[in-house]
């Protein structure tokens, strides 16, 4: 392996057999994939079946790092974990921060592919050059935080990083998720019902090692350049100050903030559930992730009523949305206690919440009756049903069982006209953003490869107008419209542009939420250079838009083979024919149709199916997958 940056080699763990590979890391793989989602979707692509079942032992599990995890450039912790999705049935990833991908890269280690099922529940130990497969039938049944003390005890070490799966996932709850120390969320796609169906309790990772830079010194002057960068941001302060909690007023504030499961754009009583609300009342401690000058993770506590004694960190924007507004809740402590509940539990918070919203309407509309939710009545702002919900559905009792299988098939099973309230894209809850208030946000979310989803194409640009980084970054020409959260003209582009750059974020184990997207200091250019004098490749800026369109369409072309068309590129009908109410929000749905036209000609796919056409896939050097899509009749 010619290239710094990279550990060097990767594990192959099958857990039918408990036979444990190292693997070199082929240079190809770096030039071509640079890692994280890159890798993964290639060897989803390469090596999981269309016809596989995401809980049958063919599914496989990766948990991927990128040339920049633990290295001095900012936001450097991200960890991607990929999987064909149980929520979905088509292509699923999760991302998350904290310490465990750097941790991997200190092991020596670039990526662990998990695959088979244990016999009975097990738990992957690895340190240093050492793997062990270790019984965890004493953790099974155990929630995250104890699971992770467990191990943590159990080597002798807190200094152990480990990433576990609670009730929810043992259970096999197909929006389950795992928990990485210090207790962050692979959240998205049911990562955790994939290890629950594969009888592995926890991966936990020890290293004593350091990443090697291919160009120390130009690296470091990379490094403190973007750090500098991220510190001068005018926003800096804020973000530091109150992380993603801090956009839940401005949300609101432009309609984009989903009420009563997305009846409404804005929450009337969001002073009680702000971000200023949640540090004046509960904060106690600035934490951050490795190698982040932002520390916009938080440790809250409660210090009186109810849950008096409570104390958790990792309080988002998504949860606060999910299980305050999203069910007409203003009572913060209580939204608190759910974002814990979901954190031990092993719940992706967006998806549990999304299905209590769903379920709260149903009740409403008088589709649904005490006697199908077990005796609860799920009226708005009542938060203590959706708290034994939280629980009923990460242990399937009852009516939590129906829930468990995500909003989607829930309502194939309850039926009654329930679908027209289920808020999903492909199969995936849509998170706290309304499409009818900024019009990239809806588009974002169909072309999203995962299911609805705000995160892939992240556009941040006209979330309430920012001329000045347009400006900087796509030039005159795209103003005034590419900053008008309202506007539909070259919203297509903005997405593929934020698709292709997160795809490459996604792979190089860098940060959305840090100096890339949302204080916006790292960019094409940037990160080329970082990535090059990390690893010595030498890559410019168009050879990682290269990369990251070659991610996203083998993504889609995955997608294609599972049957994913134009027809599935759609919003829920309620962001497409009812204006929305919110005052800012201008009394618009979403006007999909044109963007999503512009956006297919921009990736040279087909306007009428969807699918990737022959001429990209071979521009991008995508040959078998050409071979695949003709073989289905799928190619034009």
């Amino acid at each position: 392996m010619k290239y710094k940056g990279y550990a060097g080699k990767y594990l192959r763990i099958d857990l039918t057999t408990g036979r444990v590979q190292p693997v070199e890391l082929d240079a190809a793989m770096c030039r071509e994939w640079l890692g994280g989602n890159g890798w993964g979707i290639n060897i989803l692509f390469s090596e999981v079946p269309v016809e596989a079942d995401p809980l049958s032992p063919e599914n496989k599990l990766i948990l991927a790092t990128g040339p920049i995890n633990g290295t001095l450039m900012p936001n450097s912790g991200r960890l991607e974990c990929i999987a064909k999705s149980p929520l979905t049935g088509i292509y699923g990833d999760s991302n998350v921060g904290g310490f465990f991908a750097p941790e991997m890269k200190f092991a020596g280690w670039d990526m662990f592919v998990i695959e088979g099922r244990a016999a009975h529940p097990v738990y992957i130990y690895i340190e240093d050059d050492r793997v062990e497969i270790l019984d965890a039938s004493d953790l099974w049944g155990r929630d995250t935080i104890e699971t992770e003390r467990a191990i943590q005890k159990a080597h002798g070490d807190e200094a152990v990083k480990v990433a576990c799966i609670g009730p929810a996932g043992e259970n096999l709850v197909r929006y389950a998720g795992i928990q990485v120390t210090p207790q962050r969320s692979l959240g998205r796609s049911g990562m955790g019902a994939v290890m629950g169906s594969k009888n592995l309790k926890a991966v936990a990772v020890r290293g004593h090692g350091v990443v090697p830079i291919a160009q120390p010194e130009r690296f470091y002057d990379i490094a403190v350049k973007c750090h500098e960068g991220i510190r001068g941001n005018p926003i800096y302060p804020a973000v530091s100050r109150f992380g993603t909690p801090g956009i839940v007023a401005l949300m609101d504030q432009i309609g984009r903030f989903p009420t009563k499961n997305f009846q409404l754009g804005h929450f009337d009583r969001v002073e009680a559930i702000s971000a200023e609300t949640l540090r004046r009342n509960h904060f106690v401690k600035d934490i951050a992730c490795y190698a982040c000058p932002i520390a916009c993770d938080k440790i809250y506590a409660v210090r009186e009523g109810e849950f008096a004694g409570l104390v958790m960190r990792s309080v988002e924007y998504e949860t606060i949305g999910a299980v305050g507004a999203s069910i007409d809740n203003d009572n913060l402590p209580s939204i608190l206690k759910a974002n814990e509940l979901a954190d031990r539990l092993g719940l992706d918070a967006i998806s549990a919440g999304r299905c209590l919203s769903f379920a709260y309407e149903l009740w409403e509309k008088g589709i649904i009756t005490a006697e199908d939710t077990g005796g609860l009545e799920l009226e708005w702002g009542e938060w203590r049903p959706a708290l034994k919900l939280l629980e009923m559905i990460a242990y399937r009792q009852g009516f939590g069982d129906i829930l468990a299988e995500g909003v989607r098939r829930a309502a194939e099973r309850i039926g009654r006209g329930s679908d027209y309230y289920a808020m999903h894209v492909k199969g995936q809850e849509i998170a706290a953003q309304d499409g009818r208030a900024q019009q990239s946000m809806g588009l974002a979310h169909v072309t999203s490869n995962r299911g609805a989803d705000h995160l892939k194409a992240f556009p941040t640009i006209d979330e309430t107008g920012y001329p000045d980084e347009a400006r900087r970054r796509y030039g005159e020409a795209y103003l005034p419209e590419m900053a008008d959260p309202q506007a539909n003209k070259h919203k297509g582009f903005l997405i593929k542009d934020g698709e292709d750059f997160g795809a490459v974020v996604d792979s190089s184990g860098n940060c959305k939420s840090g100096g890339t997207f949302v204080l916006a200091q790292i960019y094409w250019d940037d990160m080329a250079e970082a990535i090059s004098a990390a690893t010595g490749m030498e890559l410019a800026a168009e050879d990682l838009r290269r990369i990251g369109e070659r991610i996203y369409n083998l993504q889609r072309v995955y997608n294609v083979l599972h049957g994913i068309s134009r027809k599935d590129d759609t919003l829920p009908k309620r962001l497409l024919t009812e204006p929305s109410p919110s005052k800012a929000a201008k009394g618009n749905v979403c006007r999909l149709e044109p963007m999503l036209e512009d956006y297919y000609r921009l990736r040279g796919w087909d306007p009428e199916t969807g699918y990737p056409t022959r001429e990209k896939l071979m521009e991008l050097g995508l040959e078998e997958a050409c071979r695949r899509l003709e073989a289905e009749g799928k190619l034009r």
